[in-house]
């Protein structure tokens, strides 16, 4: 009986019995992105009482010529209502920047529209063996900030290009480009601007 024991242990190979030994941390983690994107509640934006507040990812919400004169705005707008999180304002002016510069040099004008107020906030928790003496579960589980986020109304304009004639193109794809990013089903819009 002890020889089939030890015959069968020495079966199991070692990284994965660490594996299972090992407690599975989540602190430092943030949570998933969708957590966020549903609007809930009044938006956390008083930032004079809020402690550790993060500043957005996005810095730069002007790219291109804006002192420019351009005959078409192209606009990206909400299909739905939901919170859009800094990093994903940020990474769509990327990308769609990107489109831009490359096939329009500095002949437009990006502007991202809705500003990151809304503090996100997350009641961090441990996971794995012996995480009972480190949480308290639901007790007091305000959070602590982890980021921002713009909170968009359905038909609300969230990226707007200025080009010219020859440009609209390039603005479609970077919309498009752009809306890859973001977390909320939106259409283009273009209108032509009348002096």
């Amino acid at each position: 009986m002890d020889s089939t024991v030890t015959h069968f242990k020495s079966m199991i190979p070692t990284n994965t019995l660490n594996i299972a030994i090992s407690p599975m941390l989540r602190d430092g983690e943030a949570m998933r992105a969708r957590n966020y994107r549903q609007v809930k509640g009044q938006p956390y934006t008083r930032k004079e009482y809020i402690r550790g507040s993060p500043p957005p990812k996005i810095t730069k919400f002007t790219m291109g010529d804006p002192a420019g004169k351009f005959e078409y705005q192209v606009f990206l707008v909400a299909g739905k209502e939901a919170q859009v999180r800094h990093n994903a304002l940020e990474a769509a002016r990327v990308a769609s920047n990107r489109v831009l510069s490359g096939k329009l040099g500095t002949e437009y004008c990006l502007r991202i529209l809705p500003y990151p107020h809304a503090v996100l906030r997350e009641n961090k928790m441990i996971f794995g063996p012996h995480a009972d003496r480190l949480q308290d579960g639901m007790r007091r589980a305000f959070g602590k900030p982890v980021g921002t986020a713009a909170r968009v109304k359905l038909n609300q304009p969230i990226i707007m290009i200025n080009v010219n004639e020859n440009g609209l193109e390039a603005a479609k794809e970077a919309m498009k480009r752009g809306e890859d990013k973001l977390p909320v089903p939106c259409r283009i819009v273009i209108e032509r601007i009348v002096d």
